[in-house]
């Protein structure tokens, strides 16, 4: 059974940075294409960075330029560099497979910008 376990969200100041982590169970994290995905209060969930086993990277537009996926597959993990961080990036972050596993989402890690 995979885990994908979030951690390293917390309170920031609009413009300030996080860097956001995701440990995942399982021995074909590697060549599986990941995503980390965000859910605001009252709002759908969204994908906003994916990469794939290779290390190709895509964004939301909403993100491009600020954040930074990037993953270490001897490690099992992948990682998110949020920068200039806004308040409308206030929301719930999770990771996962691309597509999705329902099975997978975890708790997520919570990240709120302050104005």
């Amino acid at each position: 059974q995979v885990q994908l376990v979030e951690s390293g969200g917390g309170l920031v100041q609009a413009g300030g940075s996080l860097r956001l982590s995701c440990v995942a169970s399982g021995s074909v994290f590697s060549i599986r294409v990941m995503g980390w995905y965000r859910q605001a209060p009252g709002k759908q969930r969204d994908l906003v960075a994916t990469i794939t086993s290779v290390g190709s990277t895509d964004y939301a537009d909403s993100v491009k330029g600020r954040f930074t996926i990037s993953r270490d597959n001897a490690k099992n993990t992948v990682y998110l560099q949020m920068n200039s961080l806004k308040p409308e990036d206030t929301a719930v972050y999770y990771c996962n497979y691309i597509p999705w596993v329902k099975n997978y989402w975890g708790q997520g890690t919570q990240v709120t910008v302050s104005s």
